[in-house]
């Protein structure tokens, strides 16, 4: 059953993968645009060799800095965390699921996740928008971060720093409402207000209208983030839990994706 899942896992990444355009000086094949996400899950499954990785990429320096003196967190990056996003249990994430969302868990994942919302086209959600293997930029201000996502049906987020509070008018929303805050060097977003629609990863973890995300989003060094995920959803877990990933600078731009167009995935998600 797991080679099944992974092999499902590989369809939904290839099917809806974008074409990478031509690399602007001599590489492999599979150098010229593609996420490492990418790579990674065609290597796992032997269709190409690893890649050969650029020994200056991500770039060395120490961590940018905005004029007010915070980490400025501006740049595009892939997200490196497919895994977590395919199964986040088998990669070793503590996921204290209730009994109720265990078993929807467990009947999605034997049945090889055809109801995968993603696999549709339809936003992956808050904290999965920072698994799913396509790359994003933040661009920030002052008081607001604005995230622009190159896949999950090329959609956006608003980070609210002006220090004003949730909005109540937000709710059963796909990327909910988030307000973020400095602490230190790091930037602490929280989200609420997402419908539950969405799944947590491929493998089908569910979670309720009133979870709540939390991102601790430092950035290390100028090539590196770190993003620490904290879900609370007392209706679907026993406790809080979390998990981490570590972006990297995208080498190279965002590229226009289109998920709804040719989307061959849908066809071949029959389940078992």
């Amino acid at each position: 059953m797991k080679i099944a899942l992974l092999l499902c896992s590989s369809a939904f990444v290839f099917a809806q993968a974008p074409a990478a355009p031509a690399p602007s000086s001599p590489a492999q094949p599979d150098q010229a645009r593609e996420p490492q996400d990418l790579q990674l899950s065609r290597t796992r499954q032997g269709a190409a060799p690893a890649p050969k990785q650029d020994p200056n990429w991500p770039p060395k320096g120490p961590t940018p800095r905005t004029p007010d003196g915070h980490p400025d967190l501006s740049g595009n990056w892939q997200p490196n965390a497919i895994r977590q996003n395919v199964d986040m249990i088998g990669s070793g994430v503590d996921v204290p699921l209730l009994p109720g969302p265990r078993a929807i868990y467990e009947q999605r994942k034997a049945g090889l996740s055809k109801d995968d919302p993603e696999a549709r086209c339809l936003p992956p959600g808050v904290p999965r928008m920072s698994t799913t293997p396509y790359p994003w930029s933040f661009v920030q201000t002052k008081d607001l971060l604005v995230i622009v996502y190159e896949g999950g049906a090329h959609i956006w987020r608003k980070v609210f720093l002006d220090g004003r509070p949730h909005n109540p008018q937000v709710e059963e929303s796909w990327l909910g409402d988030s307000i973020g805050h400095w602490e230190g060097d790091t930037l602490v977003i929280e989200t609420v207000g997402q419908n539950d629609i969405t799944w947590i990863d491929e493998s089908g973890i569910p979670h309720s209208n009133e979870m709540k995300v939390t991102e601790r989003i430092s950035r290390p060094d100028f090539g590196h983030l770190t993003i620490e995920h904290t879900i609370d959803d007392p209706k679907t877990f026993s406790k809080p839990w979390s998990f981490t990933t570590h972006p990297s600078l995208l080498k190279g731009e965002l590229i226009e994706y289109i998920c709804q167009e040719n989307n061959r995935d849908v066809q071949h998600l029959v389940g078992k």
